[in-house]
């Protein structure tokens, strides 16, 4: 009998790792255009739309019958799962698993209690653990012990998102683009909290280093992995060369992807984050 790994289309995976879980994914909705989130809408397609869009698309939980389909799948072959959501303080998404769990006890839901980047380290590391021989119960014990560890840190490149989403004033948008003010921010519980402020991209990387070491440092034995929002990781890519004397001796590549909807929606294009277990 085999331990699965379920996330939801929030967790943003690279792709050997996505070819290895079990994604239900959630409803994109673009005004009157729905998607399936991962399915009908890739992550640059949703990046086209958002730049184009004057209004900012929603997202919708998959309902409990689309998590027992999944269910349904691993009983069928013998196989016991672990299920990580988004944060449930974001997303209905946890609500649907848990309830389509109730019929089955080979199956264990955790709310990761984070999302994007966030979610696809803490999976990774369920992987891991399943990989090792251990059980799906342990593993979801596990899950809600180093899911407070998890962290996620990143530089915004607009605050027009922030304002769309209501997050900010309209007047503190302006002023920020007028300084060229770069906001780094962490994701906390689900929740956006502002960290410092910077002039420009290469003040902001440097801060970002310091939020990291603030954060407790990077515990490189558990997985490790960047993203960016938008069509182009030119800005990440530039971090990495900013900040290359955090990772030289640790890593031998810096893995990354692209957010998608979850975070992206609310940051905005031009985003870059760094996902870790702290120390």
């Amino acid at each position: 009998m085999s331990v699965r790994i379920i996330v939801d289309s929030t967790a943003d995976l690279t792709p050997e790792l996505k070819e290895r879980l079990l994604v239900v994914p959630l409803t994109i909705h673009f005004e009157e255009d729905e998607y399936l989130d991962g399915v009908t809408i890739d992550r640059r397609e949703f990046y086209e739309k958002l730049i184009e869009s004057d209004v900012l698309p929603k997202t919708s939980q998959p309902s409990p019958a689309a998590f027992a389909s999944v269910y349904e799948e691993v009983t069928k072959a013998g196989d016991s799962a672990v299920v990580l959501t988004v944060a449930s303080s974001l997303s209905g998404t946890y609500q649907s698993a848990t309830i389509a769990a109730e019929d089955y006890d080979n199956i264990y839901v955790v709310d990761s209690q984070s999302a994007a980047i966030g979610s696809a380290i803490l999976a990774e590391l369920a992987l891991q653990l399943a990989d090792s021989g251990m059980d799906a119960k342990s593993i979801a014990d596990r899950m809600l012990t180093e899911r407070d560890k998890v962290y996620i840190v990143a530089m915004l490149d607009t605050l027009e998102y922030l304002k769309k989403g209501g997050r900010i004033s309209k007047t503190v948008a302006f002023a920020g683009g007028i300084l060229s003010i770069k906001p780094v921010v962490c994701l906390d519980k689900g929740e956006i909290v502002m960290l410092g402020k910077a002039r420009g991209s290469k003040q902001g990387n440097n801060l970002l280093v310091t939020e990291i070491a603030k954060a407790g440092g990077v515990d490189f034995d558990k997985p490790v992995l960047l993203g960016y929002t938008g069509l182009s990781d030119l800005l990440l890519q530039k971090y990495v060369e900013d900040s290359k004397a955090l990772w030289a001796d640790e890593l031998t590549e810096l893995r990354s992807t692209i957010i998608g909807s979850a975070i992206g929606t609310h940051v905005g294009p031009g985003a870059i984050a760094v996902a870790f277990f702290k120390k």
